[in-house]
């Protein structure tokens, strides 16, 4: 993977999807991240109310413990 292909994403915008099964497919159909991204990785940025579950794409421990004290779940 380049670096140039890797993309950060914030909490504020995985609140804004109206899903709650997000994987890099579903980033890339909402245009949160490219078409051509490799991977995205969720940081601590913002907030998150509402449950959600994150497959397959990465996030930091902040994220991750934001996401879960919001119910959801976090599977690489």
């Amino acid at each position: 993977m380049t670096r140039e292909r890797n993309f950060e994403v914030r909490l504020t915008e995985l609140e804004r999807l109206p899903i709650d099964e997000i994987d890099l497919l579903a980033l890339q159909a909402a245009g949160v991240v490219p078409g051509a991204a490799l991977a995205a990785k969720v940081i601590l940025s913002g907030a998150i109310t509402r449950k959600v579950t994150l497959r397959g794409v990465g996030a930091t421990k902040g994220a991750r413990a934001a996401i879960e004290a919001a119910g959801g779940s976090v599977t690489e």
